[in-house]
C-alpha cells in the first residue's frame, strides 16, 4: 500500500496520538479501528500502545519493526541486554515507569533511550527538563520494554514504599526533650520536603551502593556527600536553612535526644527493602561550628552472608583462615583502619561458624550486622557494661565462641586471652598497621609473651581496595623501573602477564566498581612464637613470617593487580612497603 502523508490521514473526527497517525500512515491501523482503540484507552485510563497491544491489533513485534520503518530510528531486541549491566541513576525511576523507557547509554550530553513510541513528544520532554540532556530514540518491543521497566525499578520502588509507609523503626516516645522542645520539634521533624529529601538520599545512597551518607552544615552552605567504593563524592547541596530541621528528622527516626545539640550522639535505624530485606543505618552526630554534622553508615546484613570467597582470599590465605577458626580454641585477630571491612570479615567467619551445636556470643560497640543464631550484646560504658565485664559474663554462660568488637585496654586483652587458653575460640579486632605490628602493640598493651604467644594462632591485616570496572578497564604502559618500585620482583615483571589501569564508563565510577579485599594473613608458627617468647621486634616477625610464605599487604595487593583486579596506583594508595 502507498504511503500516506500522516498529517493528511490524521481524523477530523477525532484527536488521535501520534502513534495511531503513524500506524494509519503505514497502513498497519484502519481509521475507525484507531477511533475505537483510542476511546477504550480513555475510558480504561490506560496509554494508547498499551491499549492497542493488549487488544492484538497490531503485535509488539509489527509496532517496534513499524516505528523504527516510520521514524528512521534503530530496532533493538532487549533479550541481548544485561538489566545488570544498564547504567543507574541517570533517569529517575517514576519518569521510566510513567513512559515506559529505560536509559541505555550515555553518550557526551545525550540520553540513549529505548521505547516503543518515539512520537511520544511528552516522554521527550519530560527526559529533557529531568535530565538536562538531549534523548536519541532506539525502538524496542513493547511487551518485553515493559518487562524490563519492572525489573529495574521494582527495587526502587518497593524501597521509597518502604521509607514513606513509616518502615523505619523508631518510637517517639522514647526522647528525652523537654516541653518546650517538643513543640519545636513537632513542627522540624515532621516538615515536608525536609522529609522528602531524606527519604530520596537515603534511597540514592543505597541504590548508588554508597557505604555513608555524610550531611555536613557550614558557614555559607550545607552539602550531602556519599562515600561510594571509599571514595568521597559531594551528592547534594540543599539550602543551609534545612540543616536543624534535616537533623532533627534524623534523630527522632534514631531514637537520639533531639533536645541535646552539645554532645555526639549515636543511633540506628532500620529500613524494609523488599519483603524480606532489611538494611540497618547507624547514625552518629557531632557538634561542630556552624551545627550538628550527621554521617549514617549503610549496614547490609546481607554482606555477612556473601561467603568467604566473596571477600577477595587467594586459595592460600582463605586456607590458613579457615583452618584457623576451626580448632577448637584460641585467638584470631582482624586488624586494620577504621572501614577496612574487619567487621564484615569476622562476621564471614561466624556465619560459618554458626551451627545449631555451637553458642556463639558478640561484644560490640554496637553490634553492626544482626545475625540469628548468635548472641549479640552492645557495651554500654556508661551503665557499667564493658567489654571486659561482657567478656567475664559470656565466660560463666558456657560459649564455645567469642567475638570481641575490639581490644581497647589490658583488661578486655587479659580476660580474652585467658578465655582462648582455657578452650574457647575468641575473635577480635585490633587497629594497628599490619600483622606482626599486632603482636608488639599487644606487648606494649602489658600482655605477658608467653600469654601473647599461647594464645593468638592467627592474624589478618586487611585494607580494601577499589576493583577495576570489567567493562572498560584498559591495558595500562607502565615502566618496567616503575612496577620494581612498586615491589615486584626481576622475575614477575617479564611479560607474561598485562597491568590495567581505570577509564570510566555509564557502569562505574571513574574506571572502579566495587572494592575488593587486600590481605596478609599470617599464623602463628612454633618459629614465630619463639620470636615473641625473646621479646623480637615486629620487623623480626615480618621477616620470619616472609620465610613461611606470608605474603605482606603491597605483596598481596601487586598480586591482585597481576591479576587484573585492581590497579597499580590504588595499591600503592592504600599499602606500604
Amino acid at each position: 500500500m502507498a504511503a500516506v502523508d500522516p498529517v493528511a490521514a490524521e481524523p477530523q473526527a477525532m484527536a488521535l496520538p501520534g502513534l495511531a497517525r503513524a500506524l494509519i500512515s503505514a497502513g498497519k491501523l484502519g481509521q475507525k479501528s484507531a477511533e475505537d482503540i483510542s476511546r477504550k484507552a480513555q475510558t480504561n485510563r490506560v496509554s494508547f500502545i498499551q491499549e492497542l497491544t493488549g487488544s492484538g491489533a497490531v503485535s509488539a513485534s509489527d509496532l517496534a519493526h513499524t516505528m523504527s520503518a516510520a521514524f528512521g530510528a534503530p530496532l533493538l531486541d532487549l533479550d541481548a541486554i544485561d538489566l545488570t549491566r544498564l547504567p543507574k541513576n541517570l533517569l529517575d525511576n517514576k519518569v521510566c515507569q510513567q513512559f515506559r523507557v529505560i536509559v541505555l547509554s550515555k553518550r557526551s550530553n545525550r540520553l540513549i533511550v529505548a521505547t516503543a513510541d518515539p512520537s511520544d513528544s511528552q516522554a521527550a520532554e519530560r527526559i529533557k527538563f529531568s535530565t538536562q540532556m538531549g534523548v536519541d530514540w532506539i525502538i524496542a518491543e513493547y511487551d518485553k520494554l515493559t518487562k524490563m521497566v519492572e525489573q529495574n525499578t521494582t527495587s526502587a520502588t518497593e524501597a521509597m514504599d518502604s521509607i514513606i509507609g513509616d518502615d523505619f523503626e523508631f518510637d517517639e516516645s522514647t526522647m528525652e526533650a523537654g516541653d518546650e522542645d517538643k513543640e519545636v520539634a513537632a513542627s522540624e521533624v515532621e516538615d515536608a520536603p525536609v522529609v522528602k529529601f531524606l527519604h530520596k538520599m537515603l534511597l540514592d545512597a543505597f541504590s548508588m551502593r554508597a557505604s555513608d551518607l555524610h550531611f555536613e552544615p557550614y558557614e555559607h552552605n550545607y552539602r550531602v556527600r556519599f562515600r561510594i567504593d571509599g571514595e568521597l563524592r559531594e551528592i547534594a547541596s540543599p539550602p543551609i536553612a534545612i540543616k536543624d530541621k534535616l537533623a532533627s528528622r534524623i534523630k527522632v527516626i534514631s531514637r537520639m535526644d533531639i533536645s541535646e545539640k552539645r554532645v555526639p550522639q549515636d543511633g540506628k535505624m532500620k529500613l524494609k527493602v523488599g519483603p524480606d530485606r532489611v538494611i540497618d543505618f547507624r547514625v552518629s552526630t557531632l557538634p561542630t561550628l556552624f551545627g550538628e554534622k550527621i554521617v549514617i553508615r549503610i549496614l547490609d546484613p546481607s554482606s555477612a552472608r556473601l561467603g568467604i570467597e566473596a571477600l577477595g582470599y587467594e586459595p592460600d590465605e582463605k586456607k590458613r583462615l579457615l583452618d584457623a577458626v576451626a580448632r577448637p580454641y584460641g585467638m584470631v585477630l582482624v586488624t586494620g583502619p577504621t572501614g577496612s571491612g574487619k567487621t564484615v570479615s569476622l562476621y564471614t567467619c561466624l556465619n560459618i561458624l554458626n551451627k545449631p551445636g555451637v553458642n556463639i556470643s558478640t561484644a560490640e560497640d554496637p553490634s553492626e550486622i544482626n545475625m540469628p543464631g548468635i548472641n549479640q550484646v552492645n557495651v554500654n560504658d556508661k551503665a557499667g557494661l564493658t567489654f571486659a565485664a561482657a567478656l567475664k559474663s559470656f565466660l560463666r554462660q558456657d560459649p564455645d565462641v567469642i567475638m570481641v568488637g575490639e581490644i581497647r585496654d589490658l583488661e578486655t586483652a587479659d580476660i580474652a586471652i585467658k578465655a582462648a587458653q582455657t578452650g574457647h575460640m575468641v575473635l577480635s579486632t585490633l587497629h594497628t598497621n599490619d600483622a606482626p605490628t599486632t603482636l608488639t602493640r599487644m606487648r606494649n598493651m602489658g600482655i605477658a609473651p608467653f600469654n601473647i604467644a599461647s594464645s593468638v594462632i592467627l592474624i589478618t591485616a586487611q585494607r580494601l581496595a577499589r576493583r577495576l570496572c570489567p567493562s572498560c578497564k584498559a591495558p595500562a604502559d607502565i615502566p618496567h623501573e616503575t612496577l620494581i618500585d612498586a615491589g615486584f620482583t626481576e622475575e614477575e615483571v617479564d611479560g607474561s602477564w598485562t597491568p590495567y589501569r581505570p577509564v570510566g564508563c555509564t557502569m562505574c565510577n571513574n574506571g572502579y566498581k566495587g572494592r575488593v579485599g587486600i590481605y596478609q594473613v599470617m599464623p602463628i608458627s612454633d618459629e614465630i612464637q619463639r620470636i615473641i617468647l625473646a621479646d623480637g621486634s615486629a620487623m623480626d616477625i615480618a621477616a620470619q613470617a616472609q620465610a613461611e610464605g606470608v605474603r605482606s599487604l603491597r605483596q598481596s595487593g601487586l598480586h591482585k593487580v597481576k591479576l587484573g583486579v585492581t590497579s597499580l596506583e590504588e595499591v600503592l594508595g592504600c599499602t606500604n612497603v
